[in-house]
């Protein structure tokens, strides 16, 4: 048995800037990913991401049939290769808002309100474009504008000023509301990915030890302490158990490490004995507190061939010689959701709506473009009510998760959904839009349409935008999984590390605030470290007396 300082489980946005900060600081980790090395060429090209969804570098995760959503059974897709989400998603950088942090600390999380992670973001962040005081130029993370900007997405942007809303030429700055041009972690036409930026200036350190296809099935724990984890490297063979001298680090992502946790016994007391597994520790909250946010497509078709992706050919093209060509042009360089918006549909004063525009008719995950071409306007929620679970099936590793979001549970998120789809229909009648489009597809082509067909179209099409958060919920009070550390509770040396620790899902985009959770754990960490905390407790030869290590 091998034995490490750390042991980080996940090798994605959060497991690579984790590992990077470890190993930098001088210790030795293992980092086990279940899925394959970022070696597609559809990881690094950026308008071919689509290309990786429902590939072997991705999970999908299959819900339980919603009720409140047509009996429909979603999919939630999630990065299964190193660099994780931020190798297979759409590369906007988008942190949230103050309120978002401010209201974290609010709910029992001294020390990360918005003054707190504020130096934090700054640290990971080298933007091209932007700098103090809201934005870093050093940071290992490169954060650009888009050097191809399609028509479609322009025109929506006229559109929605025509509307009534105002130009945003930064959604991470001052303030939020507006609309504009997201601003994406590409550089130099490749996507940068954590594994590209903050796993590769480790790669070669003798300390770090990185291991594709290992699926952890648990964590190892001596009483209330845990030591190591034990994983399945695909051969056929037993288990492997690897030893952490200092702390195990679940960075799974919000479906993954609720399961980790369940199968190590740590998890609803009551779950547990349902499937036979002994309890470490009695923590109902772990598998809690599922959120994530969820989106509506409004779909306009257009008078001329112009989408980005044209008729059932889509992506299909991207091969040879014409993919080398559509390269130099710049349209592979895209994030093809270039540009949004982020409105106030309640008049509270907060944005409660998010647009990612798509200029081409693309549905759900899994599903080809629709034939023609077209325009796609999808309003999202940007802090949903409805929570759900994550249960297991069986205490065999391997068995898929029992996945239950209830999503659209509570009527106020559909009504949220129902006013942005409104917006959204109004958007392609206004002049920039209407001029291009020959008619709308979806949810109609009247100008007025009664609510609730609008929302029975909002429950019969609204889908995941890939942001499950909160299973692992951070917090001190009844529920909470991990304290303001990201320690587990009743559990020494294990931390969680990734979206499942938000209390509250933040209002845009997931990836960065998850690199910026990452990075505030290794603070944690390394300042224990430093101040001879914990740790010193607990000595190498303590961790191999508890794994039976001769």
């Amino acid at each position: 048995m091998e034995i490490f300082d750390y042991i980080v489980v996940g090798g994605g946005s959060a497991g690579c800037a984790m590992t990077y900060r470890l190993v930098k600081a001088g210790h030795s980790v293992l980092l086990l990913e279940a899925g394959p090395e970022d070696d597609s060429p559809y990881i690094k090209i950026p308008g071919a991401f689509i290309k990786v969804i429902g590939t072997e570098r991705t999970w999908l995760y299959a819900t339980t049939p919603q009720a409140a959503a047509g009996g429909r059974v979603m999919v939630v897709p999630q990065g299964r290769t190193l660099g994780g989400g931020s190798s297979v998603n759409g590369m906007i950088y988008m942190r949230g808002t103050p309120a978002d942090y401010d209201g974290w600390r609010d709910q029992g999380c001294p020390g990360w309100g918005w003054e707190d992670v504020l130096p934090v973001f700054r640290r990971c962040e080298a933007n091209q474009r932007f700098s103090a005081p809201l934005h870093g130029t050093d940071g290992p993370l490169p954060v650009s504008d888009l050097g191809f900007r399609h028509p479609l997405s322009l025109a929506f942007l006229q559109a929605a000023q025509e509307l009534g809303y105002p130009y945003n030429d930064d959604f991470n700055g001052a303030t939020q509301a507006g609309v504009g041009f997201f601003q994406t972690t590409i550089l130099d036409g490749q996507r940068q990915s954590t594994a590209a930026t903050y796993l590769r200036g480790v790669l070669g350190d003798r300390r770090l030890k990185v291991v594709t296809g290992a699926h952890v099935g648990r964590v190892i724990t001596a009483g209330r302490a845990a030591v190591g984890v034990a994983f399945d490297d695909g051969s056929g063979g037993p288990p492997i158990e690897a030893g952490a001298s200092r702390e195990v680090i679940l960075a799974a992502g919000a479906l993954a490490s609720p399961k980790i946790l369940q199968l190590s016994g740590i998890g609803p007391a009551d779950h547990l004995a349902e499937h036979g597994i002994s309890v470490v520790c009695d923590l109902p909250g772990v598998g809690s507190n599922y959120h994530d946010h969820l989106d509506v497509p409004v779909y306009g078709q257009l008078r001329q061939p112009i989408s980005l992706l044209g008729h059932d050919k889509g992506l299909r093209a991207m091969r040879h010689g014409l993919q080398y060509l559509l390269f130099r042009s710049g349209l592979l360089t895209s994030n093809v959701v270039e540009c949004g918006a982020f409105i106030d549909t309640s008049g509270d004063g907060r944005p409660d709506i998010q647009f990612h525009i798509i200029p081409a008719l693309v549905g759900d995950a899994g599903c080809d473009p629709l034939p023609g071409h077209g325009l796609c306007v999808n309003p999202a929620i940007l802090r949903p009510q409805s929570r759900g679970t994550v249960r297991l099936r069986s205490r065999r590793p391997q068995d898929p998760i029992l996945f239950d979001p209830r999503a659209l549970s509570v009527q106020a998120d559909v009504d949220t959904l129902v006013r942005g789809v409104k917006v959204a229909r109004a958007t392609l009648r206004q002049p920039s839009l209407a001029k291009l489009l020959d008619k709308e597809l979806l949810p109609g082509e009247a100008a007025e349409i009664p609510d609730e067909v609008i929302e029975s179209h909002v429950r019969r099409t609204a889908k995941t935008i890939y942001h499950p958060v909160g299973t692992c919920r951070m917090g001190t009070g009844t529920g909470s999984v991990v304290g303001p550390t990201l320690q587990v509770h009743g559990v020494d040396r294990l931390r969680v590390c990734d979206a499942s620790v938000m209390p509250s899902i933040v209002s845009g985009n997931t990836n960065a605030p998850t690199i910026m959770i990452a990075e505030r754990c290794a603070d944690f960490i390394l300042n224990a470290v430093t101040s001879d905390s914990a740790h010193s407790t607990f000595s190498l030869g303590k961790a191999k007396e508890a794994l039976n290590v001769v």
